[in-house]
């Protein structure tokens, strides 16, 4: 083992060498101004939740549906030429409500008024500066991840964004690392820099919290093999690792396979209840979750198989590090299947007609089955999950990029898992323009 990690070590020298002796992206820089974008993204959603049973949370309505209007606008800079190139970004976004009354709340579309109605206009602004070396990029402000461990959630109508420090060097071809420290997390329905707290949708305590420090590495070892690792240490909750491993097998120009692997381990100390998201009494917060997905490619079509297994003291935890930060198979619309020792599996089928003379419309179904979940007395808890799904995009023409997508889930738990999870139907209709102005 230490032979082959010397020998990795000297493959890193040797590409980074060579990567070196080219041009840099700082060396290639046009300028602030010449490398600088300015896009708008204009999206309407709707959505609608009908909990057949009621809600479990009794603040909100068993029957949920608003909608709205957002724009997000954000601005890029290219960097100065020299050595050391310095850029800034910003970014600023607003949401208007359009039906949706405090009778119907709760879907996390807006935020409540002093009197416990939705707000009925909600926005905020943010910018970061940015210093970039060769081909490392340190950005300090706001800004959105996109890291296993640490990923701000743009499932609404306005996206999460978290303020701090991130650095991200691709030096070495095929390589990328990375490594941050942030600070705050604004939620979707969030108009100011919240302290970063809650640990996921389900509930739980909204203890701020200090700092959450990331660290990843991704490397492509060929051009269809790619691997990634990332962990993160958030103060006052836990300690998380995470793997992927990815592979496709191309068998001719219409067919391949491809397997992904994605896993997680959650280790944090018990502290009472600030674990305790399900009021259950189970406080720990020991956590394995992995994934196996298995897709088949035929022209047109894709079909995904996937296995999933969570198992420790508890479920799997997120929230605190980003409302997307569950990179596994059968993450879907409703469920996570995270539960305590849950195992569940998918299978999905994807069409692309664009090979029948329709580009840019798309359609997706999946369903997902959960059992062995443990819970409090109650016996075993199951429950699962069909998604369908349709999206189109415009191809050309002044609407080009429009999209229009619809979604549908229906989610089912049994008795015994009734207290943790609501039977639900959910509707979703998202329309997005994004609109490229410099």
């Amino acid at each position: 083992m230490r032979v082959m990690k010397w020998s990795m070590i000297a493959l890193a020298v040797a590409a980074g060498t060579s990567q070196f002796a080219m041009a840099s992206s700082q060396d290639e820089s046009k300028g602030f101004i010449d490398d600088s974008s300015l896009k708008l993204k204009t999206r309407f959603e709707y959505m609608n939740r009908d909990f057949k049973n009621g809600a479990r949370n009794n603040a909100d309505s068993g029957y949920r549906q608003d909608s709205g209007l957002s724009q997000l606008l954000t601005y890029e800079s290219g960097f100065t030429q020299g050595t050391v190139g310095f850029g800034l970004d910003a970014m600023a976004m607003g949401s208007v409500k359009l039906d949706g009354g405090s009778g119907r709340r709760g879907n996390g579309l807006f935020a409540n008024d002093s009197d416990n109605n939705p707000e009925k206009s909600q926005g905020k602004v943010g910018g970061a500066v940015k210093l970039r070396l060769s081909d490392t990029v340190l950005k300090y402000g706001q800004q959105f991840v996109a890291s296993p461990v640490f990923a701000t959630d743009d499932s609404r109508l306005l996206p999460e964004v978290a303020t701090g420090t991130l650095l991200t060097s691709n030096e070495i071809k095929g390589l990328e690392l990375s490594a941050g420290r942030f600070t705050s997390l604004s939620k979707q329905t969030g108009m100011a820099r919240d302290s970063i707290g809650g640990i996921s949708e389900t509930g739980g305590s909204e203890k701020g919290l200090t700092n959450i420090n990331i660290f990843g590495a991704s490397y492509a070892f060929t051009d269809n093999f790619t691997g990634a690792l990332a962990a993160s240490d958030a103060d006052d909750y836990f300690k998380k690792y995470y793997v992927n491993l990815n592979y496709t097998l191309p068998i001719n120009d219409e067919q391949s396979l491809n397997f992904d692997f994605n896993g997680y381990k959650t280790k944090g100390e018990d502290r009472g209840d600030l674990y305790d998201a399900l009021g259950d009494g189970n406080t720990g917060v020991d956590n394995n979750l992995w994934s196996l997905a298995a897709a088949y490619s035929l022209g047109a079509h894709k079909f995904t198989v996937a296995y999933q297994r969570s198992s420790g003291d508890n479920m799997y935890y997120y929230g605190v590090d980003g409302g997307s930060a569950i990179f596994v198979s059968n993450s879907i619309q409703i469920s996570d299947f995270v539960g305590r020792e849950e195992k569940s599996w998918q299978a999905r089928y994807d069409l692309n007609m664009a090979t029948y003379g329709v580009p840019g419309l798309s359609f997706m179904t999946r369903y997902v089955m959960g059992d062995n979940i443990k819970t409090e007395g109650l016996g075993e808890g199951k429950e699962n999950e069909w998604n369908l799904e349709s999206k189109y995009v415009v191809q050309e023409g002044p609407a080009k990029d429009l999209s229009f997508r619809v979604r549908f889930a229906n989610y089912r738990a049994n008795g015994a898992y009734q207290a943790y999870a609501n039977d639900n139907y959910d509707t979703r209709v998202i329309i997005e323009y994004p609109l490229s102005i410099l």
